[in-house]
């Protein structure tokens, strides 16, 4: 049924009001873009959710007002609310990031691995540091070519006691993000400690930085590609769910 508050070309007689063209529905829309820079899942055109992550990933303690940033307290209940719905069929998680906090990181990424929906992530410009276990989340990854991944052991910032149980937590923390990393792609653990350890690829630093083919070839991400390979990949995901009576592969 066609909206004539927005397609009606009658006039109004004169002592009538003008009809009402602010729709609630598009004021939300816009709201939901300019605070976290996306439309609301549940969407009208498309069965396919699309999730951004950009910037910083902002866990616990609110960074600073300039950095771009990605908040775990808005990721999470929008891939809940793309569980839920019946309209979506599929995700596509486009990443950006520099990495950030460890356990907001690794929390995105479990709730991305816990969907019941095709997921597909594509790594744009770089998925660093806590940003690999969130490409790899995904049942199926892919990396433009010239996008970049760094892989480097967890670092603490502020005060740090130094005792043994520091280092006890730190060796814990590092070993969760190891072992997710390597049960969601098809790198093996010696390899991925190599990469961590490596001295001399980062200035002052150590760690690697794989681009696009290398972290295929490494068994990190799936496949190269851009956003039609993607798109193409989950379309086809999402038509094999279907045929095989909703059971995802």
């Amino acid at each position: 049924m066609t909206d004539t508050r927005f397609f009606s070309l009658e006039q109004p007689k004169s002592g009538q009001e003008e009809p009402e063209i602010i729709n609630d529905d598009k004021e939300k829309v816009t709201q939901a873009i300019a605070q976290l820079g996306q439309t609301n899942p549940p969407s009208d055109d498309s069965n396919v959710f699309t999730l951004t992550i950009i910037g910083q990933i902002e866990g616990h303690i609110i960074l600073p007002p300039q950095n771009k940033t990605t908040k775990y307290e808005h990721i999470i209940p929008q891939l809940v609310a793309a569980e839920q719905s019946d309209r979506i069929e599929g995700v596509l998680i486009i990443l950006n990031t520099v990495g950030g906090d460890v356990e907001a990181g690794l929390a995105i990424a479990e709730m991305i691995a816990s969907l019941s929906k095709p997921t597909v992530t594509l790594v744009l410009g770089g998925g660093h540091s806590i940003g690999v276990p969130i490409a790899v989340a995904s049942r199926y990854s892919l990396i433009a070519q010239t996008a970049t991944m760094t892989i480097h052991p967890i670092r603490l910032n502020g005060l740090v006691i130094g005792v043994p149980q520091s280092f006890e937590y730190l060796e814990k923390m590092q070993e969760r993000v190891t072992r997710f990393i390597t049960m969601h792609s098809k790198i093996d653990e010696r390899a991925l400690k190599e990469l961590m350890l490596t001295t001399g690829e980062l200035a002052r630093d150590i760690g690697t930085t794989v681009v696009g083919k290398d972290a295929v070839r490494y068994g990190l991400i799936d496949g190269i590609g851009g956003l039609g390979e993607a798109m193409a990949k989950l379309q086809e995901m999402m038509k094999t769910k279907a045929q095989q009576g909703g059971v995802v592969q």
